[in-house]
């Protein structure tokens, strides 16, 4: 049988192992969360919103636990850990409070001789395949949405951190959720295709790379389902000369190195206005440079590991590219001692003249690099914002609202925040553009994507 490896980032050790399932065990989740569906849809939508308060129960009492074991698996350090935990019961909550206005019947106005209205029905069994960077933040997005919407989910997590499936599964089993409308399968690459292609499943919501989101359209393609594809980011940071800049400063650095930046909508690239560039760029270094590089299971960590080794080398070769094109690094990774080529621990690093060609400023670099780069003034920032072809988030830095709110009606993006980033608000709606991805997830208009319009028109009387 084949199973899975967990390979911890903390120290390189098998954190743990599971069987893969096979297609025996994929077609018993598929009957099983079919089945099972018919009766949670008509469940009431009052039941249903009081298992998810019962499951954020049971799952943030674990909260310590749960943080340990993220920890060990993707290398979040252990003083920031039990945030994720925290965040999900934020998201869950404010999912669980918006289902019953979301989901209400549309009723139009009245029209004598006639009833009309609209039910949103659930689309079926959804099915969620989740990464490993956010493994409880991404998941919730769709999976607890999807149950509240009346769906089946099955969830396929990341193969470097399946425990976070089988805890998902565990609170809401203990909360009283139907056996069989929430399931998880460990699976390998080519049954999570044959699962995705099953005609019991009906929504898929991915989150991932572009290439793999480009795979998951191409292999579902004619199958006219609901399909949210959540991808790669590139976003970048304006700093206004009206910015407060003690804000600014400390917001886009958390931004871009929280996580080791390895989070979709971190900041990967900052513009400021050139009366604030050196300012700017010495309060940012000098901020960066106690950051703490070390072991994730040291609650003095500020700054863990990448995920594994292959991907800090991946970002250390976009920042020797760019200094070999004349970028200049103002952080030495003499100071952080478990900085090693070819390991997973990481240095973080900062970068001034840098240029739009070069591939840390135009691709994702999913790690703990910033490149600052000086502008003139709003124009040039908006042209630079918008030059890349990603589109998730972007943050202003100014007091100034309405300029504020004049540009971001130009930025091609999901969402814009203003003296803020890197931060999900639940009651807003969650979104990309061009090679972000495309769909909805959170808010009342996310729960659109995982119901389908059904209209009713009745004559009545006479």
């Amino acid at each position: 049988m084949h199973h899975l490896r967990c390979i911890s980032p903390v120290d390189n050790s098998v954190y743990l192992e599971r069987a893969l399932a096979g297609e025996a065990e994929i077609r018993v989740a598929l009957d099983r969360a079919a089945a099972s569906q018919k009766a949670w849809r008509l469940t009431p939508l009052v039941e249903r919103i009081a298992i998810v308060h019962r499951a954020v129960e049971f799952f943030t009492e674990r909260k310590h636990r749960l943080a340990e074991e993220l920890c060990w698996m993707m290398g979040r350090p252990i003083r920031f850990a039990p945030g994720e935990i925290d965040g999900f019961a934020e998201r869950a909550t404010a999912m669980a409070n918006l289902a019953e206005e979301a989901l209400v019947d549309i009723h139009l106005p009245i029209k004598p001789g006639f009833s009309r209205f609209i039910r949103r029905e659930p689309l079926g069994v959804s099915l969620v395949i989740a990464p490993w960077n956010y493994p409880y933040l991404t998941a919730v997005n769709a999976l607890v949405p999807s149950l509240l919407a009346g769906n089946a989910v099955i969830l396929k997590h990341s193969a470097q951190t399946p425990l976070c499936a089988e805890r998902m599964v565990e609170a809401f089993r203990e909360a009283g959720l139907p056996y069989g409308v929430f399931q998880y399968l460990h699976l390998n690459h080519s049954n999570t295709q044959r699962l995705a292609c099953a005609e019991e499943i009906q929504h898929i919501a991915f989150t991932g790379s572009v290439d793999a989101g480009a795979n998951i359209e191409r292999i579902v393609a004619g199958r006219f389902i609901q399909l949210g594809l959540e991808l790669g980011g590139k976003d970048p940071a304006y700093v206004r000369e009206d910015a407060d800049l003690e804000l600014a400063v400390e917001a886009v650095v958390d931004g871009a190195f929280f996580n080791s930046g390895q989070s979709c909508c971190g900041i990967e690239r900052a513009y400021v206005q050139e009366n604030l560039f050196d300012e700017f760029v010495e309060r940012a270094v000098a901020l960066v440079d106690d950051y703490q590089l070390g072991r994730p299971d040291d609650p003095q960590t500020t700054l863990g590991p990448l995920v594994n080794a292959e991907a800090a080398d991946k970002v250390r070769t976009q920042i020797d590219e760019a200094v070999a094109q004349g970028a200049q690094p103002h952080l030495h990774s003499s100071k952080f001692s478990m900085d090693r080529r070819g390991t997973q621990y990481m240095a973080p690093q900062l970068l001034t003249g840098v240029r739009q060609k070069m591939r840390v400023m135009r691709d994702e670099s999913f790690g703990p690099v910033l490149g600052v780069q000086k502008v003139h003034d709003d124009g040039e920032a908006l042209e630079l914002m918008n030059n890349s072809p990603f589109g998730l988030t972007a943050a202003i830095f100014s007091q100034d609202e309405e300029t504020a709110l004049a540009i971001g009606d130009h930025l091609r993006v999901g969402t814009v925040f203003l003296n803020r980033c890197d931060y999900l608000d639940p009651e807003l709606a969650w979104s990309g553009v061009k090679q972000s991805g495309r769909g909805c997830t959170l808010s009342r208009v996310g729960f659109e994507q995982l119901t389908r319009p059904k209209s009713f028109h009745f004559k009545v009387g006479g």
